[in-house]
């Protein structure tokens, strides 16, 4: 069990400093390049801007702790690393390859893009702990260059994706992969718990379900590809039970590493006039207590997300938690179900059988 606390998203970070607006500016970004990465030339990664729940592992013989976020969406363990001259690099941990009697070298490369600049460096082999499982040999990045600025505010070292090998970046074998192949978890699964607001408790458990959470039960999803965590959501998507989006079933991605609900952008609009919004996304926080639920009907079941959980408030405004991206029409109507979801539904990521399973906290 991997404790995750919730600190300030990026996002936030940079609205205290008066460096949202610039920022967004500058750094314009589509969150299906990470998903389609067609879109890039690289292996892309997360919306760096509202990640918010962070957890601590460490690498090398003696252990370096980095905070990480573990990443459901990308599949590559990075860290910054004392090779790294970026600005981005001098105010996080970096990993000193020297330090540790365990590490072995490569003269492999890594690059992976996330939509506003790169990170490139070499790939590496150490010993990788998450909570008291010990992986041995566990093939990562280090990082040389982070370009950009982002970095620098992020309250987080590195990733630890947890998705599929076959989207990792430069072949690279996922953690949790090798967890299963060295026999280190009982179960070949992970779940993961997000708490709501401010509060403590959440964690991702390796190799276990903790049914103190399922006590309504789990309703278990097939997935329909195995790269990210994906699965197929019935026809429409329902705002007050009324039909908005969905009419011909889509693909969703339940992410950790998404703190939004992600919708393609055609979607967008009607979402926020569903629900009273201005085309920002803004509506009137005394307004809403009477909005409706979002209904997402999965494998012939209703999943609803209520307004306390899609209204994001803060700084005396609220704002719903979508998010719109461009997604090219081959790919379909695609949906990211992120943080804003996994919050509502304690969720298991069965890699046995290929399945998430879903049981509602409240």
């Amino acid at each position: 069990r991997v404790t995750l606390w919730r600190g300030k998203s990026l996002r936030q970070v940079l609205r205290e400093r008066g460096l949202l607006e610039l920022y967004l500016r500058q750094h314009p970004y589509n969150p299906a390049s990470k998903y389609l990465p067609s879109l890039l030339s690289a292996e892309p990664l997360q919306n760096y801007l509202d990640n918010e729940y962070y957890g601590t592992i460490s690498i090398g013989t003696p252990g370096q702790d980095f905070t990480v976020i573990f990443d459901t969406g990308s599949s590559n363990l990075w860290v910054p690393s004392v090779y790294c001259t970026s600005q981005a690099c001098s105010n996080h941990n970096r990993f000193n390859p020297g330090a540790s009697s365990t590490f072995v070298g490569t003269n492999d490369s890594v690059s992976i893009a996330y939509g506003t600049g790169s990170m490139t460096g070499v790939l590496g082999y150490d010993t990788v702990t998450v909570a008291d499982i010990q992986v041995t040999n566990q093939i990562f990045g280090l990082t040389e260059t982070e370009p950009g600025d982002f970095f620098y505010y992020s309250p987080f070292d590195g990733i630890l994706g947890l998705a599929f090998p076959s989207i990792a970046s430069s072949g690279a074998t996922p953690v949790f992969d090798n967890m299963m192949a060295e026999n280190l978890v009982p179960r070949d699964l992970f779940s993961v718990y997000l708490s709501n607001n401010g509060a403590s408790g959440s964690f991702v458990l390796f190799g276990a379900i903790d049914y103190s959470y399922t006590t309504n039960g789990i309703s278990w999803v097939p997935l329909s590809a195995e790269t990210y965590w994906q699965i197929t959501m019935d026809r429409y998507v329902y705002v007050g039970g009324q039909p908005v989006a969905c009419s011909q079933g889509c693909q969703a991605i339940v992410d950790t590493g998404t703190s939004l609900l992600v919708v393609p952008n055609s979607i967008l609009g009607t979402i926020f006039a569903s629900l009273g919004a201005d085309s920002n996304g803004q509506v009137s926080c005394s307004a809403v207590s009477s909005l409706p639920s979002i209904v997402y009907y999965i494998n012939n079941q209703a999943f609803s997300v209520p307004p306390s959980a899609y209204v994001i408030q803060s700084d005396g405004y609220c704002a719903l938690g979508f998010e719109g991206m461009d997604v090219p029409t081959e790919a379909g109507e695609l949906w990211i179900l992120g943080d804003v979801f996994i919050r509502q539904y304690y969720t298991i990521f069965d890699r046995a059988n290929n399945r998430v399973g879903l049981s509602p906290l409240n």
